[in-house]
């Protein structure tokens, strides 16, 4: 059972929205799960001026960093406590399966995690400027970082800006996705267990053109980490510019993974099992295109279309153990688009190897797609799909294999699968992307750093790099004598 209602968080308090309500629906079925209260402008307005509050009250940024990271720290106990009730009510409104949500809860535990115990890590440093001076630099916090989650991922997209921000000392306004804003609400609760003071987290769901512009706009914010599409990052980005906001985008990407002739095939098998079908394919860094060498195509493509006809779709809650299934697409929108993309694709001359076609049963199901000769003018080869379908393309060696993956306006992420480590690290310095991975689709962890060259944004996400988004240099100098 799930409640009915759900309310914005807003210094420190349950309240409703300016904007009145609006419906979650389950993707499962596609009947209305919840209501959860809509935020409008002046919601927004609340939410920051809570937030500035609350920094400027200090208590936070005060404290010990070591004190500050076990606050942080207890934010993602109180999920570990909790993952069961937080992955059931992520199951029901993004559509994942339960296992799926599970470890979308347990990997937003880990940022809480491991950001806290980075907290007394941000250290500056002494210039030596001769024996007149003694000169030296300090972080600070930005202040007021401003958080607009995407829906593919909302719980842990939300850990990941939270828990680095929060761990050097700001307040945070996050804006949840309107398609799946309920169980990132819970880390209100999160927040109180770990005694992080009223208005430090502040968290509200609205529309973007009404919530999103005013809060990516609002003059009294001190940055803003987006994630989603180009366009509505070109606009976050001009919003923000506007008052000289830094900010952080991650805009996804149209991934590529290149396979040479002596790759282990089964393990590359095991990469596209999680590169392009985890999620249902709603990844930003989905392995959305597979180039592989002649010589291997024809084996390779039908290891991956049995393996595509082999997963088990339906609804996240009837798949609740590990394995070879996969849940709804998030929206109905969402997945026709997708299985338009598909019906292009054939008709520009590819061939659908398998899967293409929503399913005949209630919900946004789409089969498991995999799209066989597809060269790189096609749409299907240039544009995200944002779903579980797998494009196939040919390459003669790792040079046209890297010229292939690098003829995008994307450089989010791009991997090559081959057991040469001198073409792997060709590869690894000619790939055009923010992260390479070599043998394995989606190596590395919260540790690792995560952003993308071009239209994929800026900025780092993850990883230490991703503290310096949160801080500002200050360096002083004292003259002795």
């Amino acid at each position: 059972m799930i409640k009915s209602y759900w309310q914005n968080y807003i210094n420190g308090s349950y309240v409703d929205g300016g904007a009145g309500r609006m419906v979650v629906d389950n993707p499962a079925d596609g009947s209305q799960l919840a209501e959860v209260a809509l935020a409008n402008a002046r919601d927004v307005d609340a939410a920051v001026a809570a937030a500035r509050a609350a920094h400027e009250q200090g208590y936070l940024r005060k404290l010990r960093p070591v004190e500050r990271g076990r606050i942080v720290r207890k934010m993602g106990d109180y999920l570990l406590e909790h993952k069961e009730r937080f992955a059931d009510i992520l199951t029901l409104e993004s559509g994942k399966p339960y296992w799926e949500a599970v470890i979308e809860i347990e990997g937003s535990a880990r940022y809480f995690e491991y950001y806290g115990n980075q907290a007394e890590t941000v250290e500056g440093k002494s210039i030596p400027l001769g024996d007149a001076y003694f000169d030296f630099t300090t972080y600070e916090p930005l202040g007021i970082s401003a958080q607009i989650i995407p829906w593919n991922y909302p719980v842990e997209m939300t850990a990941r800006g939270v828990a680095a921000a929060l761990a050097t000392g700001n307040a945070c306004v996050v804006k949840s996705p309107e398609q799946d804003p309920l169980a990132l609400s819970l880390l209100g609760e999160a927040a109180e267990a770990a005694g992080l003071p009223k208005g430090q987290l502040n968290i509200l769901c609205g529309t973007g053109i009404e919530a999103g512009a005013a809060l990516a706009g609002h003059p009294d914010i001190d940055q803003i980490v987006f994630t989603g599409s180009v366009g509505t990052g070109i606009a976050v980005a001009k919003a923000a510019a506007s008052h000289v906001t830094p900010a952080v985008l991650e805009l996804g990407g149209k991934s590529a993974a290149i396979v040479m002739p002596d790759a282990d095939i089964d393990n590359l098998v095991e990469s596209v099992r999680w590169g392009i079908f985890f999620n249902a394919g709603q990844v930003c860094s989905a392995m959305s295109r597979l180039i592989l060498h002649k010589d291997i195509h024809d084996e390779t493509v039908e290891k991956i279309t049995a393996l595509a006809d082999s997963l088990s779709v339906g609804p996240g809650t009837e798949r609740r153990e590990f394995g070879a299934n996969m849940g709804a697409m998030v929206s109905e929108v969402q997945r026709d688009r997708a299985e338009n993309m598909v019906a292009e694709a054939a008709q520009q001359g590819a061939t659908i190897a398998t899967g293409g076609h929503k399913l005949n049963r209630p919900g946004w199901f789409l089969e498991p797609t995999i799209v066989t000769d597809v060269t790189p003018d096609m749409t299907i080869a240039r544009e995200e799909v944002f779903g579980p379908v797998l494009s196939v393309l040919k390459c003669d060696d790792v040079e046209s294999g890297i010229s292939i993956a690098n003829d995008s306006e994307y450089g989010l992420v791009g991997g090559i699968f081959t057991q040469d480590v001198d073409k792997a690290n060709k590869a690894a310095q000619q790939i055009r992307a923010g992260q390479v991975f070599i043998n394995e689709w989606f190596a590395g962890g919260v540790e690792t750093p995560f952003g993308g060259f071009g239209k994929s944004g800026y900025g780092r996400e993850k990883g230490r790099e991703a503290l310096w988004n949160y801080v500002q240099t200050k360096n002083i100098a004292y003259r002795l004598r």
